[in-house]
């Protein structure tokens, strides 16, 4: 596989979105707080020695808490990046966000800016700045330079040193300074021949109706038509091991066969840390492939979260939605 040009950024847009970076003490804990343009500022021009390219700051109105993370906002961020390369004359965007969702954000910023000419990294911090051993400054300044040492197009998670790429990490820890990991998961996975025009970043996207189900023993129907007729458009289901469900429940594989027959997607992916799906290795398996459900292979919930917003928020076809889902569009499943 040939090495993906890298391009020396010259003028970076910072979008701070809140988080814990930025956060500071209130009656109720540590909130997300305005402020943090002048902190950076003062903090990049302590390090005369520090190589960082060009930047303007913009904050992102309202500040959150990234567990507050909706689709919705990432369309309001989508768009201020393709403002900030389009309109602000910037050639790469460092987004400023709060760890608990960041992998959810990066990945789903994948596929909602396919062909973007730009770099944008994501990074935050576990402590907020100013307090002790913090690893605010760290990131900020170690993204910064990544960007000025040049990055390929596309979106990559930077925290402690390392870029990694989104739609293959996420958040395994809640403590220290390496809370995200690059997951062991399958690849080889088929990339798309053939993007549709849709995807593409300049094509606008709507919030798409995406649920999550992680199986347990002894769920049932019951559950799993409460999620089902609830108005969404895509389940993602969590499955055992290689992508495997209670194949002996018959009231369970009819309402998945009534959901794809309804139009509703479904995607098995494996709630295990490494591996994938593979539904015809065990018979609890090949009967969710015959009640329509489609295999995640080695995507991640971040990534197959992301990808499903992308590609119901287009308003492709199910046929399409339903085949892309399996074909590798921004790394999630090679």
């Amino acid at each position: 596989m040939t090495a993906a040009t890298s391009y020396p950024a010259k003028r970076v847009m910072v979008l701070y979105t809140g988080g814990t970076i930025g956060m500071q003490a209130s009656a109720n804990g540590l909130a997300p707080a305005s402020g943090f343009e002048a902190r950076m500022s003062a903090f990049l021009a302590s390090q005369p020695d520090l190589h960082v390219p060009q930047w303007r700051f913009r904050e992102m109105s309202p500040l959150i808490d990234s567990a507050n993370m909706t689709p919705a906002y990432w369309l309001r961020l989508s768009a201020a990046i393709v403002e900030a390369v389009e309109q602000e004359d910037c050639d790469a965007v460092l987004v400023l966000h709060g760890t608990d969702t960041l992998a959810y954000s990066a990945a789903a910023m994948c596929f909602q800016l396919i062909g973007l000419p730009a770099s944008v990294l994501f990074t935050g911090s576990m402590l907020p700045a100013g307090v002790p051993d913090s690893d605010a400054w760290e990131n900020v300044s170690g993204a910064l330079s990544a960007l000025a040492e040049g990055q390929p197009f596309g979106v990559q998670l930077y925290f402690h040193g390392q870029l990694m790429a989104p739609t293959r990490c996420a958040k395994v820890r809640s403590f220290g300074r390496h809370p995200f990991v690059t997951l062991a998961r399958n690849g080889g996975g088929t990339p798309a021949a053939d993007i549709p025009g849709q995807l593409f970043y300049t094509r606008p996207k709507h919030v798409a109706s995406v649920g999550v189900l992680p199986l347990v023993p002894g769920i049932g129907a019951p559950q799993l038509d409460a999620l089902l007729n609830s108005g969404l458009e895509a389940l993602v289901l969590e499955c055992f091991g290689s992508g495997t469900g209670p194949s002996d429940d018959p009231a369970f594989l009819a309402s998945l066969q009534r959901a794809q027959e309804n139009g509703i997607v479904i995607v098995a992916i494996t709630q295990c840390h490494e591996g994938g799906v593979e539904l015809d290795v065990y018979e609890a398996g090949s009967r969710l492939r015959e009640a329509g459900v489609l295999s995640g292979g080695g995507m991640t919930r971040e990534a197959v979260f992301g990808k499903l917003q992308a590609l119901l928020g287009a308003d492709l076809s199910l046929t399409d939605v339903r085949r892309l889902i399996e074909l590798d569009l921004c790394g999630e499943l090679v």
